[in-house]
C-alpha cells in the first residue's frame, strides 16, 4: 500500500525529546481532524527514534494501533481511534 496520501511526520534529524513532543502534537491534531491513518517516518539508524515513537504511541489515548511498515522498516503506520 502506498502511504503518500496519508498525513506524514518526518522525524529525521530530531532528538528524542523533540520527537516525542512532535509525535504527541501530530497525533492529537490528526485525531481532532478525524484522520484515521497517519504515517511517522523515524528512519532506521540505531533505532532510537523508532523506540521513542513506539513508546509515545503506546501511551497516547488517541491511538488504536500501530505497526512498522512491511516494506519500509523506517516508518510506522498509525491507526487512530474513531
Amino acid at each position: 500500500m502506498l502511504y503518500s496520501q496519508f498525513p506524514t511526520l518526518d522525524l529525521h534529524g530530531m532528538d528524542r525529546e523533540y520527537a516525542r513532543i512532535l509525535i504527541q502534537d501530530f497525533i492529537t491534531d490528526h485525531y481532532h481532524l478525524k484522520d484515521r491513518t497517519v504515517v511517522i517516518v523515524h528512519g532506521i539508524g540505531a533505532g532510537i527514534l523508532r523506540k521513542e515513537t513506539q513508546l509515545t504511541l503506546k501511551k497516547s489515548p488517541f491511538v488504536e494501533s500501530y505497526k512498522i511498515d512491511n516494506f519500509n522498516v523506517g516508518m510506522t503506520i498509525v491507526t487512530l481511534k474513531k
